[in-house]
């Protein structure tokens, strides 16, 4: 196992072996708070012009990744919507004032 950095990390396209879909770049990361690395975020579907890091987000948990080669990191999500990005602080509060 090589170490890498978020920055070379984000260089590398996520692809999805289960349905050959190119995912993007890795635009987060998810870790608790003791360090660990939870999962990925990656842009969902992007229309018009919205903002690549709402809610439309993927999550991929740590789990799910397959493989990090040196151009591509391999993950395997099933479904439709994938796995919904895990929510910051600042959202749950909002979210529990509404």
């Amino acid at each position: 196992m090589i170490d890498l950095t978020f920055c070379e990390l984000r260089e590398k396209v996520v692809l999805n072996i289960v349905d050959g879909r190119k995912l993007g770049r890795i635009i987060d990361m998810a870790f608790t708070v003791s360090g660990k690395i939870i999962g990925l975020i990656v842009p969902g579907d992007k229309k018009f012009f919205k903002n690549i890091t709402g809610n439309e987000s993927i999550f991929i948990p740590w789990k799910n990744i397959v493989k990090i080669g040196e151009d591509a990191i391999l993950v395997e999500l099933l479904g439709e919507g994938c796995a919904p990005r895990p929510l910051i602080e600042e959202e749950k509060k909002e979210k529990n004032c509404r």
